[in-house]
């Protein structure tokens, strides 16, 4: 092989390379703001939630499940809006 062959399959191995960590970035993106991931996330939230209150004898220990429940929807819905306005203040 030619140096410029040499060079071409050096560019042709970085190419692939950049285009196999875009798919693995996007895939992660994609997972990062999926409906699947909350869900489980909310559902993980409420039980771990209802049983460490159940456990401690709080009064109301479903309300109180429901609302840390609540409070994480709520930040993972709000925070692609905070990162927009962040992003075009820097």
């Amino acid at each position: 092989m030619t140096n410029i062959e040499n060079r071409l399959k050096n560019i042709e191995i970085d190419l692939e390379t950049i285009k196999a960590r875009n798919n693995r970035v996007e895939r992660d993106k994609a997972w990062e703001i999926s409906a699947f991931r909350l869900g489980i996330l909310s559902v993980a939230t409420f039980i771990f939630s209802l049983v460490f209150l159940y456990f401690v004898r709080a009064d109301e220990f479903i309300l109180g499940a429901l609302t840390s429940t609540a409070g994480l929807i709520i930040s993972s819905q709000t925070l692609p809006f905070i990162k927009r306005w962040w992003l075009q203040k820097i």
